[in-house]
């Protein structure tokens, strides 16, 4: 396979898992926000806490964003996935602050 389908196979797949991601943190924030909080909460939880391990131990980086560098150089945030370069760029701090939000909520719903 060529490099450059390599990189074509490593930014669906990133998509893919992002977008599990998000519906996973917007699951946790509709949990709270709702009341609803059930055992899939919890799940969550704990997946947006082992890919916040996950993201430590590679210093901050998605393991697929180290893969695809070495397919790529490119300087842009999205080199590696499909999404906008804003979007790509900010990611982790508009998904972290929705995480924590939503946790939040969560954690009180549930200890209140």
């Amino acid at each position: 396979m060529s490099p450059a389908n390599r990189l074509l196979v490593i930014k669906w797949v990133h998509t893919l898992i992002w977008l599990f991601f998000v519906a996973v943190i917007l699951y946790i924030l509709y949990s709270g926000i709702f009341d609803d909080v059930d055992k899939y909460t919890w799940v969550g939880i704990g997946l947006i806490i082992g890919e916040g391990i996950v993201l430590l131990i590679f210093k901050m980086f998605c393991p697929l964003t180290v893969m695809a560098r070495k397919y790529s150089d490119s300087d842009k945030d999205n080199f590696d996935i499909f999404l906008p370069n804003w979007l790509a760029k900010y990611n982790k701090l508009i998904f972290t602050t929705l995480y924590v939000i939503g946790l939040i909520i969560v954690l009180i719903r549930t200890v209140f």
